[in-house]
């Protein structure tokens, strides 16, 4: 049987990477899934890829009239049973060496285009259903370079907290899924001697795999997670773990 059928889903960040890779699992499960994507190339062609049972809105998630727009396409639904806030910005960037627009940027998309999109999903997402912030490891560990991100990262953990009492009413479960590095367009801008030092400091001796972190999204969007709310689920070969 599939685990999701007949939910109604919506991935930020759904063109590439785990998104995608998260929207094509979603879809194989029984879902109907909404994706957002800010380059309507690249969106068009992950539509194009997933196949059936999806829907595509361009927009950024730090925009909330873009937010407006994801969600009255979802309306034509008339509800929603999972939020995957994977959307998400990183760029490196030391203490010394970051700006004012660098900060803006990571904690706009990260913190409030998070924030606002599972705000505005509120009034259609079903009594419970299930909120997955997209989180990292950067949020546990010191990272030279990655403070900022690290930080916007930390916020999400806060919130799910906060929401999980909030929304037990509702009995709308809130989890955090953090990833290490793992191999998407998002990491190929990180220098190669970062990304060779970051492996260095992961158990399992490799990056992790798109898919390998959609399965764990699915755990937590599906009933097979239906007592687990308020965590922090670690895909990181064991990084924060030691």
């Amino acid at each position: 049987m599939q685990k999701l059928s007949g939910k109604i889903a919506v991935i930020t960040g759904g063109s590439t990477g785990i998104g995608l890779a998260t929207a094509k699992l979603f879809v194989s499960e029984g879902a109907y899934v909404f994706i957002t994507g800010r380059r309507q190339k690249e969106l068009d062609e992950a539509v194009k890829e997933i196949g059936s049972n999806v829907t595509g809105v361009t927009g950024d998630i730090s925009n909330l009239a873009d937010l407006d727009r994801l969600y009255e396409a979802v309306k034509s639904k008339g509800r929603l049973d999972i939020v995957f806030a994977n959307a998400g910005a990183m760029e490196f960037a030391s203490l010394g060496s970051f700006t004012e627009q660098h900060f803006d940027k990571i904690f706009d998309t990260n913190v409030k285009g998070t924030v606002f999109t599972v705000q505005k999903a509120l009034p259609l997402l079903n009594d419970g259903a299930s909120i997955i912030l997209n989180g990292s490891v950067a949020g546990s560990k010191g990272t030279p370079g990655f403070g900022l991100y690290g930080a916007s990262k930390a916020a999400l953990r806060n919130l799910v907290r906060g929401w999980t009492v909030e929304l037990k009413d509702r009995a709308i479960r809130s989890n955090v899924l953090s990833p290490g590095p793992t191999e998407t367009p998002l990491v190929a801008g990180v220098p190669p001697e970062r990304v060779t030092q970051m492996i260095a400091t992961i158990p399992m001796g490799r990056m992790g795999k798109a898919n390998e972190v959609a399965k764990a999204a699915l755990f937590l969007a599906s009933d097979d997670s239906s007592y687990v709310t308020g965590i922090e689920l670690f895909v990181d070969g064991g990084r924060a773990q030691i």
